[in-house]
């Protein structure tokens, strides 16, 4: 298992703990849903990875993109670190572990 799967499985688990986190918070429905899709969608893309279905890896990285992009508009908006710098610094990471990591 390469690390860019890694990378995207960990990113998936902390956008889905940060939307639960953002209801149990504020009772904020668009945190869990978001959290929740996102989170899903690059475990899923992680999955299709292992099984050799081409694109995944693409989606990963497009995924992972644009919550940063999402996530450094809110900090830009907000300018607390929690949760938008944390998931700006948690994606980058992982975009870099995803875009360095052999297929």
């Amino acid at each position: 298992m390469s690390l860019g799967i890694v990378a995207a499985i960990a990113y998936g688990i902390l956008a889905i703990v940060g939307g639960i986190l953002g209801y149990v918070k504020s009772k904020s429905k668009v945190s869990i849903i978001s959290g929740s899709i996102s989170g899903a969608l690059l475990i899923a893309s992680a999955i299709a990875q292992l099984q050799g279905i081409s694109g995944a890896r693409i989606a990963s990285i497009a995924i992972a993109g644009v919550l940063v992009i999402v996530f450094a508009l809110r900090f830009a908006k907000t300018r607390k670190f929690m949760p938008a710098g944390l998931m700006i610094f948690a994606g980058l990471v992982s975009l870099a572990a995803m875009l360095l990591s052999a297929t």
